[in-house]
């Protein structure tokens, strides 16, 4: 379960979760934050590097989409 390509992922994507939690945090914006939080949960309980990062790409074209309509 813990190969290289999983640890990787994980590590990248529970950042860029982080990420999105601070951003969101310091522009009042639940979205980013709520986002980020996700991406963090998604990084600790998906098994696949593969689902893992799609499921995050997903999540981040979510955010793209909601913060462009003017949520």
């Amino acid at each position: 379960m813990f190969n290289a390509s999983f640890l990787f992922a994980s590590l990248f994507w529970g950042s860029v979760g982080v990420a999105y939690c601070i951003y969101g945090k310091k522009q009042a914006s639940w979205i980013p934050m709520i986002a980020g939080l996700l991406m963090i949960v998604v990084s600790y309980f998906v098994a696949s590097a593969l689902l893992m990062s799609l499921a995050c790409l997903g999540i981040m074209a979510l955010v793209y989409v909601l913060l462009k309509q003017g949520y």
